[in-house]
């Protein structure tokens, strides 16, 4: 790890565009109740998946269904709609699996395949919102976004409606924002030599996937928190990716009140793993649904 990088609610008024008018098909899709926010994870699994194709190791022929997990996502369930981190390519069985049946706003920690290329799986909810489904992400998102997914900012009449996605991309930076009326702070960290990536706190909620450094600064935001989600990949060093070592470490010093693992790969069976675990750290799954508080 480099040197510099360490192993009651309250509404602000939203930015114009930030809010949008609820309507009967949103309380028929909201399997959450919108008076306890919530936090889903739609997927858990490292950029192949668990299993992994090919693989008859013991964790990717395991019957135990949360050794399944499909490529990271979280969906904040949030009272003026829900929040999506990521798209992965998992995306449709995601939501379809969870009875998430409508996105109302995006935001992007990094541009790799495994977080982004499920983008066109939200070309429906524009149909329901009566607008574009506005993304928020940093700048090589966008320039990525614009390169992988042309089709959705061409010129070209539509043929008809719904043939491209109709996405807004709102450009964020490390400055705090707001996104479906609440305050969302931006994490830099980093991942690996050649990639910045973004974590995101709401309320006392962090999401801290895809790293193998978090700077001191970052730390600092990192503050106090009731649940942090962290990556751990496996216990063998990677170049980009914390071990689960390294990621109890960062918990150690941050000291939440719990600390779930996430982009985790077929080296961790999920029942030995948690039993070996510290108190209070232990692998997230996919499906599994935490209280957000501190709005």
């Amino acid at each position: 790890m480099p040197s510099n990088a360490s192993s009651g609610r309250a509404k602000t008024t939203p930015a114009p565009g930030d809010r949008r008018p609820a309507t009967d098909a949103d309380q028929a899709d909201r399997s959450a109740d919108s008076s306890r926010p919530e936090v889903v994870f739609l997927g858990t699994g490292t950029s192949v998946g668990v299993p992994a194709i090919g693989c008859d190791c013991p964790v990717c022929r395991s019957s135990d269904p949360k050794n399944k997990r499909t490529r990271c996502a979280i969906v904040f369930r949030l009272p003026d709609g829900d929040l999506l981190v990521d798209t992965p390519p998992d995306l449709r069985t995601q939501l379809l699996r969870e009875d998430i049946g409508l996105i109302h706003a995006i935001m992007f920690t990094h541009e790799h395949a495994d977080h982004l290329f499920g983008l066109d799986d939200v070309r429906l909810f524009p149909f329901r919102l009566h607008a574009p489904v506005p993304i928020y992400c940093q700048q090589q998102v966008d320039e990525r976004i614009r390169k992988s997914f042309d089709y959705a900012f061409s010129d070209r009449v539509e043929t008809h409606p719904g043939s491209k996605p109709r996405l807004e991309l709102r450009r964020i930076t490390h400055d705090r924002f707001e996104a479906l009326g609440v305050p969302v702070t931006p994490i830099p960290m980093l991942h690996g030599p050649h990639f910045e990536v973004l974590g995101f706190r709401i309320g006392d909620f962090a999401y801290c996937t895809d790293t193998n450094g978090i700077p001191d600064a970052s730390m600092e935001l990192l503050q106090g928190l009731d649940t942090l989600v962290i990556g751990a990949l496996r216990y063998k060093p990677h170049p980009t990716h914390f071990t689960v070592d390294q990621a109890i470490e960062v918990s150690s010093e941050l000291s939440p009140k719990r600390t779930l693992l996430t982009h985790i790969g077929h080296d961790l069976d999920h029942g030995p793993t948690n039993e070996s675990l510290p108190p209070g750290i232990e692998l997230a799954y996919d499906g599994l649904r935490v209280p957000l508080v501190g709005l």
